[in-house]
């Protein structure tokens, strides 16, 4: 039979909170961690005040007077004397001494000289290469060609003609009156030939598989009454009902005693962790949905008590 609860003391459920070694270090803890912060923070809270003080009413406006200083000694002058003294001399250098000699170079020497350059070498090319290359391959080539390829043709048609009374048509009479009766004769005694050695392989096949079928049968039958009748016997009427005694007898009081026993180790643990750091907190959301509120006159903040502001979450 499975353990069950019946008979046996199950302890009172532990209300949600905190064990008490947790709220016996909580407080002095948060005693001493707000005596050493709180100088701390007045001190890191008046020097911002004076840094931003500083800030507005000295540092910025020397600031503005120094930027100011700087761009009307500094850099208005320097600007003025860069563009006047440098950039517009180099502009005016560059404009008169270098860019108009090079457009006139330009249009009235180099321009010129090119077209004519170039007008003679179009008329050298045309008269020295394109008209003699021209009449070349009109008067020549083009004539040459021609013959070239009637001889050619007339080569090719005697080579053909020659290749067909020589080759094609005695192939083609040797394949028609010779090898395609010699063929259809060889084809005709091996067609029976196959034929007739199929159907005694088939014949054969079947031969041997009645024979096969019937020394199966006979095997199945001698290791049925060797091995199989005996290992079924000895399978019900010994290993069951041994295999049932030690389930019934052995194993299943056993595994109900270990059980018992770990849910009581369980329980003891649980019990000890409960005494020492208290009852596991509620989930977040139901303390988030729990409605919060001011303590009442009776519930005093004091700090001989558990729900002052150092020792609450």
């Amino acid at each position: 039979m499975e353990p069950t609860d019946q008979g046996r003391e199950v302890p009172a459920r532990y209300e949600p909170g905190e064990g008490c070694v947790t709220t016996v270090v909580r407080l002095p803890v948060r005693i001493v961690v707000l005596v050493l912060v709180v100088p701390v923070r007045l001190v890191w809270d008046a020097l911002a005040a004076a840094g931003r003080a500083v800030d507005r009413t000295v540092l910025r406006p020397l600031g503005r007077a120094l930027a100011w200083l700087w761009r009307t000694l500094v850099v208005i002058p320097v600007a003025w004397a860069w563009r006047t003294l440098v950039v517009i001399p180099l502009a005016w250098t560059w404009r008169t001494l270098i860019v108009a000699p090079l457009a006139g170079l330009w249009r009235y020497v180099l321009a010129p000289a090119g077209r004519g350059i170039a007008a003679a070498v179009a008329w050298l090319v045309r008269y020295l290469v394109v008209v003699p290359v021209q009449w070349l391959y009109t008067y020549v080539l083009t004539p040459v060609g021609h013959g070239i390829a009637w001889v050619v043709r007339g080569i090719a048609t005697v080579l053909v003609t020659l290749v067909r009374w020589i080759v094609v048509v005695p192939v083609v009479a040797l394949w028609r009156y010779v090898l395609a009766p010699v063929g259809r004769a060889l084809a005709a005694v091996v067609t029976v030939v196959v034929r007739e050695v199929g159907a005694a392989f088939g014949l054969c096949w079947r031969l041997a598989g009645v024979i096969s079928r019937a020394v199966g049968r006979f095997l199945g039958t001698l290791l049925r009454w060797i091995f199989v009748e005996p290992l079924r016997w000895a399978y019900r009427s010994v290993l069951t009902p041994l295999g049932h005694g030690i389930r019934d007898g052995i194993w299943r009081p056993v595994r109900q005693a270990l059980r018992s026993a770990r849910e009581t180790v369980r329980q003891t643990r649980r019990e000890i962790r409960r005494a020492l750091f208290g009852a596991p907190r509620e989930p977040e959301r139901a303390v988030a949905e729990a409605p919060r509120r001011e303590p009442g006159a009776r519930e005093t903040r004091t700090l001989g008590s558990s729900t002052t502001a150092l020792t609450k979450d």
